[in-house]
């Protein structure tokens, strides 16, 4: 009778061991998805940072799985021109890509960070630098907060073509303006942390990065603006095999709903002339000839509307010195501009977010200006106006003032 117990056992051990497997539900489907360093490896960083730097992405590559037909890794360097270290596909072990990373060297130079975001976008789309199609795209940048050109359009290109962008600060950055950088909601996606600090965020964002990875099968949105969004969803149908209706109604008014009919073969839609900072329900519907496939539900809230500035005002004017006020006040940020209109150079000042004002100094006395603001909004986009001034001569601001006249009679006071 023993080997009738024994194989009883057995039996009830491998349906308990289905059984459980069947409450877990099917496993997670392993991550795929190309990852991009982006290194800060300019003069701004001392050696040791670099080094601190570099020590925490080998730290954090090294578990990852890495190889064919999971995940892929680059890394670039931010100076005054981009350089890549090494091109997603060269390396097929986490081990590997952590020696790489260990081996590069500093370049110095400018830190160019938006012209390396820029690079950054064709080698994370380039087949010819080992990036593959159809695949998550991940960034992860890591800086000291500086840069000495713009940031802000290059990075929202990247976001608005699906990138997921991590941003790391060793503490000197901006809050307001890397959040801005940083894909939604920034909570997940931005970190500060000292230079010495890294190790301690490494499996947090290490684990935030292979989340990024797992093939998607839900409806998401992307590309929100204030007038409009981008929908993406799997490919649930075919051609042949059925049709999408995309719905989408303001969550107040659920009667305005709009309709658009897509083909089975699409995998996605921009809305556009939406109301801005508006809650909006969208739902789509495969409607398949096949076998039923369940419909799937979002909800996006609109950016608040991008306005301004629509109106400057030349005050407190001064032969080197002058005030210039905006309305409405509204953006991310702003930079004034002004300039001779004869021709000359120009000094630009950064106002932050909340103040409509600045006032500007060192200037040329009896000489007509251009003065430019501009404002840069959390979607990248900016929006300048421009208005003339002139300050007075020095010599005539000094001139005594002409004595009253005279009173009844002919006579002063």
């Amino acid at each position: 009778m023993l080997p009738w117990t024994a194989l009883s056992l057995a039996l009830s051990l491998a349906l308990a061991w289905a059984r459980s497997g069947a409450e877990r539900g099917p496993r997670a489907a392993a991550p795929q998805g190309d990852l991009l360093f982006l290194l800060d490896s300019s003069a701004s960083v001392t050696h040791y940072e670099f080094s601190r730097v570099r020590e925490f992405l080998g730290q954090l590559a090294a578990p990852l799985p890495l190889g064919p037909g999971a995940v892929r890794a680059s890394l670039v360097h931010v100076s005054s021109r981009p350089h890549s270290e090494f091109p997603f596909g060269q390396h097929s072990s986490g081990a590997a890509v952590q020696d790489a990373i260990l081996a590069a060297a500093q370049l110095m130079g400018n830190t160019n960070t938006g012209l390396a975001l820029a690079y950054a976008k064709e080698q994370l789309f380039a087949e010819a630098a080992g990036a593959r199609p159809g695949v998550p795209k991940v960034l992860v940048w890591v800086t000291d907060g500086g840069s000495s050109d713009p940031v802000g359009p290059p990075m929202q290109e990247l976001k608005d073509l699906g990138v997921t962008v991590f941003i790391v600060s060793t503490g000197r950055g901006n809050r307001l303006e890397l959040s801005a950088a940083a894909s939604a909601p920034a909570e997940k996606h931005l970190h500060f942390v000292d230079v010495d600090d890294l190790p301690i965020i490494a499996r947090e964002l290490r684990g935030s990065i292979l989340d990024a990875m797992q093939p998607r099968q839900q409806l998401r949105a992307s590309e929100v603006t204030s007038s409009g969004f981008r929908l993406a969803w799997p490919p649930l149908l075919t051609a042949d095999s059925g049709y999408y209706v995309l719905e989408l109604a303001p969550s107040a008014e659920p009667a305005a709903a709009r309709r658009q009919q897509l083909p089975g073969n699409a995998t996605g839609w921009t809305w556009a002339g939406l109301d801005p900072d508006t809650d909006y329900h969208v739902a789509l519907l495969p409607e398949s000839n096949l076998h039923p496939v369940g419909p799937q539900h979002l909800r996006v809230r609109t950016l608040p509307e991008e306005a301004g500035p629509e109106r400057i005002v030349i005050s407190h004017v001064r032969p080197s010195s002058l005030r210039v006020s905006w309305a409405p006040a509204g953006a991310l940020r702003y930079h004034v501009q002004v300039g001779p209109l004869r021709g000359g150079a120009a000094q630009r000042v950064e106002v932050p977010a909340g103040r409509n004002g600045t006032a500007l100094q060192g200037l040329a006395p009896g000489t007509a200006y251009l003065v430019t603001v501009t404002a840069a909004f959390r979607s990248g986009r900016e929006r300048a106006l421009s208005a003339k001034a002139c300050t007075p001569d020095s010599e005539r601001s000094r001139a005594p003032r002409p004595p009253p006249p005279p009173g009844p009679g002919g006579r002063g006071p």
